[in-house]
């Protein structure tokens, strides 16, 4: 019988999956509110404390950094020296792993205090996926419930994960706990007040694919910082066609002129040089005194304001 591993914080589709897992014959263990939810969904589990037997202690903080975990994780199965180790010291292999961590990100944003997102810091989940990802010739490791869908495929059609699902989780678990640390970091050294640590870490993640870069046979992806306040990567498209790189560089730099104002003002962008930038007494006028600065290089231009648009001037802009 293979034996999976679930400790979730993200519980989207869990119980289908592993409704899944159950009926395709591996055994599942889990943790804590992923033990409870599966059970009372008619799951069979074994809890973590069971495969240690070790009791979790410290408010959960000590749960799974056993042998009994990491040893059945990180086995390599076509070594007979490593399997011997296992069968000595009784052992169990572990052949999947589904876990997501602790939501530090929406913790952070929050603006919670100090002492809840240290307990925010998940230590267990990044080192069972580590774990499981560094062996990942032999594991299958899952860290995002959209990813439930292919494994459950590949298993219907090959009773397992094929060797490039396997990879291509265990760069995804790598990636992401890796961004997980640098938010981590990044936090704490704020607290310090270091305005240029030795190591920076910087960490976004992929709002849009461009249809192309800067030029048409460049390509290009748009990202944001995952904790990015006020930014276009957090703003609403209403309509119109997607996005292009330059309209999204174009548009940032119109946001940060614009920013500088409080009265009434239009700023206008055209390849990265403002060619209008204009404050009155309403937004109208504003939107004509921007007009009347370069009527032909705005044409097919950024417009950002900081009132919004009335129809009368929304007309106006029409007209372009």
């Amino acid at each position: 019988m293979k034996r999976v591993l679930i400790s979730v914080s993200d519980k989207r589709g869990i119980v289908d999956f592993a409704n899944f897992l159950e009926k395709n014959g591996y055994e599942i263990i889990s943790t804590g509110g992923t033990e409870k939810i599966l059970k009372d969904s008619g799951i069979k589990t074994l809890n973590i404390s069971e495969i240690t037997g070790f009791p979790e202690i410290m408010d959960g903080r000590v749960k799974t950094l056993h042998p009994n975990v990491h040893g059945g994780l990180l086995c390599v199965r076509d070594n007979p020296e490593h399997m011997k180790a296992l069968l000595e010291n009784n052992i169990e292999l572990i052949d999947m792993v589904i876990v997501n961590l602790y939501p530090f990100k929406e913790v952070l944003e929050k603006n919670s205090t100090h002492e809840n997102l240290i307990e925010n810091i998940d230590i267990g989940g990044p080192s069972m996926l580590r774990s499981a990802a560094k062996n990942h010739k032999f594991v299958t490791v899952c860290v995002d419930p959209g990813d439930y869908k292919t494994i459950q495929e590949e298993i219907e059609k090959y009773n397992d994960t094929t060797p490039e699902t396997k990879n291509y989780l265990a760069a995804k678990v790598f990636r992401y706990t890796s961004s997980y640390d640098s938010l981590i970091a990044n936090y704490l050294t704020s607290r310090l007040g270091e305005k240029f640590p030795e190591i920076i870490t910087l960490s976004y993640e992929k709002v849009q694919n461009l249809r192309y870069g800067e030029n048409p046979h460049q390509e290009a992806a748009f990202y944001k910082s995952l904790i990015s306040g006020f930014s276009l990567a957090n703003a609403e498209q209403l309509n119109g066609k997607e996005l292009s790189f330059n309209n999204i560089q174009d548009t940032d730099a119109a946001l940060k002129i614009i920013r500088e104002f409080k009265e009434p003002t239009v700023v206008a962008v055209k390849h990265m040089n403002p060619c209008g930038v204009a404050s009155g007494i309403d937004i109208n006028s504003a939107w004509k005194k921007t007009l009347e600065a370069d009527p032909v290089s705005i044409f097919g231009g950024i417009i950002v304001a900081n009132r919004e648009i009335d129809l009368e001037t929304a007309k106006e802009m029409g007209e372009l």
